[in-house]
């Protein structure tokens, strides 16, 4: 996993975004939300972009998906399924591991 860090909004230079050295251009989920606001015209795709407002705060990745879907009309095959699986991970954490203690094997 990368290491995290904190780094400021690209748009309002004001709020702390969680990033990794992937990503390039981070914005906050308040600057972000604006670009969120409508609704799917496609039933499927609003069937689809119908998740908890927790999950969107969360990952940058879901929001920006949800900006596409708004802005283009449409998901290509791949960004559906890519969305699927980050939500389902969301919902469904897999526990990890727990470090053994000192003096245990």
């Amino acid at each position: 996993m990368a290491a995290k860090y904190k780094m400021r909004c690209i748009r309002c230079k004001k709020n702390y975004v969680l990033a990794s050295y992937r990503d390039r251009y981070v914005v906050c989920y308040e600057c972000s939300e604006k670009d969120m606001k409508g609704e799917a015209k496609d039933p499927s795709l609003k069937k689809l972009l119908n998740i908890s407002e927790e999950l969107y705060r969360e990952s940058s990745f879901l929001r920006d998906i949800k900006i596409k879907a708004l802005r283009y009309g449409n998901l290509t095959e791949k960004q559906v399924e890519a969305f699927k699986t980050v939500v389902e991970k969301m919902k469904n954490p897999k526990p990890q591991k727990k470090a053994p203690e000192y003096g245990e094997k």
